[in-house]
């Protein structure tokens, strides 16, 4: 029974951690993309576990959080490796603060993943030049997979996103899917793969034949410009490997730029996106015939605060 002056509104941490820690037994891993968002306090996060002199230090929350993290969700993507190749002592200390069930999925850098490099400051002199590393096999063996090895007990899954190809080269998809394919076939496979598209002109069967043919996830992605994610699981084949791999990120026809400015610092739920929210209850409660490990990941960029949507959707069904 509730006592009288109970906050209804105040975030059932408690509660959270017990769904997710059940869903877990049974290989259903749900969790954030990423973990560093001080909105999150009094939420997921303990306010006075990161006080300094009696002021909240951001510098302890960013190195502490995600121990405190781990003791909520079995499960976060961590969208970091997509811009550079994190080093050995990096990977060390980072493994060293979770728990030895806690699963992450990584992406792999973008210099392997892109084709080429979008106009934009931050890409200074490579900024719209064809990237000579784009699906390097030797790369991403040498420079990602080496290093992760001695943590794989602890890796869920590697995604290879492909940011949204440039329309000249949707013209010939095939040639894509050939070079995709000759790359998932060189890579060792001691990990689990998915792979994220941005175009949803590839979502075709050669696309599917083609995870499929390497055991290979396809991303199921909330985004901007990709069909919904009701639409992806109903296609034909969909479901490519023996394994389910989602991310939700954004709305449909919302942009990136857009949801940080709505949403941030992303300490609450402001728009919930049911169409999301659907296709995330059913990625939980599919029932393929065997049991199936599911990665399931959602942005606070898709309704304003992960954890909220986490809560909503766990809320609502019996699991």
């Amino acid at each position: 029974m509730p006592f009288l002056f109970d906050d209804p509104n105040r975030f059932d941490r408690d509660h959270l951690t017990a769904r997710l820690t059940a869903l877990a037994q049974r290989q259903i891993f749900v969790g954030a993309s990423s973990w560093k968002y001080s909105g999150w306090l009094d939420q997921i996060y303990s306010r006075e576990r990161y006080s300094s002199r009696g002021r909240f230090s951001k510098k302890r929350f960013d190195a502490e959080c995600l121990a405190e993290y781990a003791e909520v969700s079995p499960t976060v993507c961590g969208d970091f490796a997509l811009y550079q190749f994190p080093t050995p002592e990096f990977w060390s200390n980072l493994f060293r603060r979770v728990p030895s069930h806690f699963q992450f999925a990584f992406k792999a850098p973008e210099q392997i993943t892109r084709l080429e490099f979008p106009r934009i400051p931050r890409y200074g002199a490579l900024a719209g030049r064809q990237n000579e590393s784009f699906l390097d096999v030797e790369l991403l063996k040498s420079s990602f997979l080496a290093p992760l090895e001695k943590h794989h007990s602890n890796i869920a899954v590697l995604i290879l996103e492909f940011g949204a190809l440039p329309s000249r080269e949707l013209e010939y998809p095939e040639r894509f899917l050939e070079r995709l394919s000759q790359f998932l076939r060189l890579t060792p496979h001691s990990m689990r793969f998915a792979v994220e598209i941005r175009n949803p002109e590839l979502l075709t069967p050669d696309y599917s034949s083609c995870l499929r043919e390497h055991g290979v996830a396809h991303v199921y992605n909330a985004w901007t410009r990709m069909p919904d994610l009701l639409e992806q699981i109903a296609l034909p084949g969909s479901m490519t490997a023996d394994f389910i791999v989602c991310r939700a990120l954004l709305r449909h026809a919302r942009t990136y730029e857009q949801a940080v400015a709505k949403f941030e610092p992303y300490s609450e739920l402001q728009d919930e996106y049911l169409p999301a929210r659907e296709g995330l209850r059913e990625l939980v409660q599919i029932d393929s015939g065997a049991p199936v490990p599911r990665f399931i990941f959602v942005n606070n960029r898709l309704e304003g605060n992960a954890p909220s949507t986490i809560e909503a959707i766990l809320s609502s069904g019996e699991w």
